[in-house]
């Protein structure tokens, strides 16, 4: 994105205050078309936590996205866009009482859920509702494992089913998620493998299900090489057409990969110095207002506008706080104070899980 689109992203960015990301509308729009052309009939919920921007909610739902909450906020962003309720799933296994509550009022119908205490909810705060459980599949391959947390067993799915249908809900399919930024592709085949145990075994049950629903973890392009979406997206539909009905309901969470590689974050040098024999660069962004996955392992491309002899740096933040490192041993120019510094593929997890800490300003959003 970032080499088709330089001088659009410095013209956005000149004469502005950093950190500042810049959002491409454009690659918003073909990563939602590679998606749907290799996933093929599958309903597509951007999961909104990925970055809840109203401009991209509405991008997404002009081009035809339904959308994946864990919030009332999440909820009301939605709403508050007239995004309606029947495009809307909420997928977060464990949720609030008051969350569940004001959803199924809203008209929203399908709910996660792996647990005999959210079983509990459910039938209490939305009876009648449509669940799906979340199995635990291997997360092997991903960047930011997510297995730990949520899922159950098939054996304990299968008794969450049960239970479910005895309080008066609808089992109505199951769940899975491979892990964020997962670059193994064989992680979809093996989780489906396994879903397709549990469907069988839920099927000679009496339990009838209609919903697959994939989860999210494709891969964008950071520094490690990756399948592409439509490789990754057409090998999920292949294994789905092989082992699963023809009517079965098929939906998909993507987040990431929707956004990720549509924004470069700008920030700017605002400190240099030496220390033990390293040489350190502060930019006006690091790990707090904007760069947090960074300590989970994701390693941002980085660009900038100086030409030179490449030396190794640590790159750090503005906050003194000494978790505040995004990258250590990064290869770049001797750069200036004032200068800027491009980060890639930060359209994703950047602004979402950007906090005030210290001071630092949270990076506005602009769109080319």
């Amino acid at each position: 994105m970032f080499d088709n689109n330089l001088e659009k992203v410095k013209r956005a960015v000149r004469g502005r205050q950093t950190p500042l990301l810049v959002i491409d509308r454009a690659v918003i729009r073909q990563r939602f078309s590679e998606l749907k052309h290799g996933i093929g009939n599958a309903r597509i919920c951007y999961a909104l936590k990925t970055n809840p921007h109203w401009r991209i909610v509405d991008l997404l739902r002009e081009i035809g996205s339904d959308f994946e909450i864990s919030s009332g906020e999440e909820l009301n962003i939605l709403l508050r866009r007239g995004i309606s309720t029947d495009r809307i799933i909420a997928s977060n296994p464990v949720k609030s009482s008051g969350f569940i509550r004001s959803a199924f009022a809203a008209g929203i119908q399908l709910f996660a859920f792996d647990s005999y205490d959210e079983i509990e909810k459910l039938s209490s705060c939305a009876p009648g509702s449509k669940v799906y459980v979340r199995l635990n599949v291997s997360n092997d391959g991903s960047q930011w494992p997510l297995s730990k947390k949520f899922g159950v067993e098939t054996e304990d799915a299968l008794a969450l089913l049960r239970e479910a249908r005895g309080r008066g809900l609808q089992p109505y399919g199951l769940t899975f998620h491979v892990g964020s930024q997962n670059t193994d592709m064989e992680s979809w085949t093996r989780a489906l493998n396994r879903s397709k145990e549990l469907w069988d075994s839920a099927g000679e049950q009496g339990i009838e299900l209609r919903m697959l629903n994939i989860g999210g973890g494709f891969p964008i392009k950071y520094n490690e090489k990756s399948f592409s979406t439509g490789e990754i997206a057409g090998r999920i539909r292949e294994t789905i057409d092989k082992l699963f009905p023809n009517n079965v309901e098929v939906f998909v969470e993507p987040g990431r990969v929707l956004v990720g590689e549509a924004g470069v974050l700008a920030g700017t040098v605002i400190g240099k110095a030496a220390r033990n024999g390293d040489k350190w660069l502060y930019l006006d962004v690091g790990v707090f207002n904007g760069l947090m996955e960074s300590i989970g392992g994701i390693e941002y491309p980085l660009v900038c506008t100086i030409n030179g002899s490449l030396q190794k740096w640590v790159l750090a933040g503005p906050s003194c706080d000494s978790l505040d490192v995004i990258h250590e041993n990064v290869l770049l120019p001797e750069l200036d104070i004032g200068d800027n510094l491009f980060i890639l593929s930060a359209g994703a997890y950047t602004t979402a899980y950007a906090s005030r800490f210290d001071g630092a300003p949270i990076p506005r959003i602009t769109f080319i």
